[in-house]
C-alpha cells in the first residue's frame, strides 16, 4: 500500500478517533449537567413545598364540594378538609358509607357535612349535588371532582387481565366510561361555574400519569384523562383570559395506596411488591389540597415517581417505546 494510502487510513482512524472522543466528552458532560440539573430541580422542589404560600387559616370555612367520597382519596380528602375547618359536601353512590363520612367529618372538626347520594353519570344528580351546594351553602370555593363511577370495576378487571383493546373493542364499556369519568366532570365544573365566579373559587380534578403518557392495556383511562387535560388545560387558559378568578388544577397522580389499589394488585403478579411504592392516602390528600389552594397548575405526586413518567414521551422515540411497552407494563 502506497504512502498516500496510508496517510489516508491515518487521516480517516484519527478522524474517527476524535469523533468518538468528542461523542464522549459531550456524553459525560451531557450526563454531568443533567445530574446537576436533577440535583437543582429536587432543591427547587423542596424551596417550592416549604414556601408555596399555604395557609391551612384559608380553607378553614370554606366551602366545598368533593365527589367519589365513598372511600379511597375522596374519602380522606373529607377528613383532611373537615380537619381544616371547612364546610363540605360530599357525593357518592352508596348512601351507608356517605352517612358514615359525614358523621366521621363532623367529629374531625368540619363546619358544616353534607352529603348528596347520586350516580355522577347521570345529568340530574350532577344538577342536584351543584344545587344542594348552591342551598347549603350559597356559593362554592372549591370543587373536587374525583368520582370513578361504577365502570372503574371493569377496567380494573381489564388492566389484571391485560387486554389490549384488539381483544376485546366493547364500545357500550366505552361510552359508559367516557359519560361517567369525562363527561360528568365537565358538566360539574358547567354548573358549579356560576357560583365559583362569585368567589373566585377552585377546581380541582384527580387524574394520573395515564393522562400524560400511554398506559397498555388501559386505553379507556388513558382517553378520558388525555382528554380530562385537554378540557380542563382548556378551560383555564379561558378564564384567565376572561379575567374570570377562578384556578384550574390538575392533580397528576402515581399510584395510591387505596383499598381498590391494593385488592386490585394482590391480583396480580409482583402487585405486592409494586404496594411498597404506592403513596399513603393521606398524604396524598393533604398534597392535593393544597395544590388547590395555592392555585397550582398541576400537582405531581409523588414527584419523583409522577413527573418523571409523565415526561416519558419527550424521550428518543425508541426509549419511549421501551418504557411504554416493557417497562411499565404491567
Amino acid at each position: 500500500m502506497s504512502r498516500l494510502a496510508w496517510g489516508g487510513l491515518g487521516v480517516l482512524f484519527a478522524t474517527v478517533g476524535f469523533g468518538v472522543y468528542w461523542s464522549t466528552m459531550q456524553m459525560m458532560s451531557w450526563l454531568v449537567w443533567g445530574s446537576i440539573g436533577v440535583l437543582l430541580g429536587a432543591v427547587g422542589l423542596g424551596v417550592y413545598w416549604s414556601r408555596d404560600g399555604f395557609d391551612p387559616e384559608s380553607i378553614r370555612g370554606a366551602t366545598v364540594v368533593i365527589t367519589g367520597c365513598s372511600s379511597g382519596i375522596g374519602e380522606e380528602m373529607a377528613y383532611q378538609y373537615a380537619r381544616l375547618g371547612a364546610k363540605i359536601l360530599i357525593a357518592a353512590r352508596r348512601e351507608n358509607r356517605l352517612k358514615e363520612v359525614v358523621a366521621k367529618a363532623k367529629s374531625l372538626g368540619a363546619q358544616e357535612a353534607h352529603y348528596v347520594a347520586g350516580d355522577m353519570g347521570k345529568a340530574e344528580d350532577c344538577e342536584r349535588t351543584i344545587q344542594t351546594a348552591k342551598e347549603k351553602f350559597g356559593r362554592l370555593d372549591y370543587l373536587v371532582l374525583n368520582h370513578a363511577g361504577s365502570s372503574f370495576g371493569s377496567i380494573s378487571t381489564w388492566a389484571e387481565d391485560f387486554r389490549f383493546w384488539e381483544d376485546n373493542p366493547d364500545m357500550d364499556f366505552f361510552v359508559d366510561f367516557m359519560n361517567v369519568n369525562l363527561i360528568s366532570y365537565v358538566r360539574l365544573a358547567s354548573l358549579a361555574l356560576p357560583l365559583l365566579k362569585e368567589g373566585g373559587g377552585h377546581i380541582v380534578v384527580m387524574s394520573s400519569y395515564a393522562g400524560k403518557i400511554p398506559t397498555m392495556s388501559y386505553s379507556p383511562a388513558n382517553a378520558v384523562q388525555f382528554a380530562q387535560d385537554g378540557f380542563f388545560s382548556c378551560l383555564r387558559a379561558e378564564l384567565k383570559k376572561a379575567g374570570r378568578n377562578v384556578s384550574v388544577t390538575l392533580a397528576v397522580l402515581s399510584m395510591v395506596r387505596t383499598e381498590a389499589t391494593e385488592k386490585m394488585l394482590k391480583k396480580i403478579p409482583g402487585g405486592e411488591d409494586m404496594l411498597a411504592y404506592a403513596a399513603p392516602v393521606d398524604q396524598t390528600a393533604q398534597a392535593v389540597i393544597r395544590g388547590g389552594a395555592t392555585r397550582a397548575r398541576e400537582i405531581y405526586y409523588p414527584f419523583y415517581q409522577s413527573w418523571p413518567i409523565s415526561n416519558i414521551r419527550r424521550l428518543p422515540a425508541f426509549l419511549e417505546d421501551y418504557l411504554i411497552q416493557d417497562a411499565l407494563a404491567m
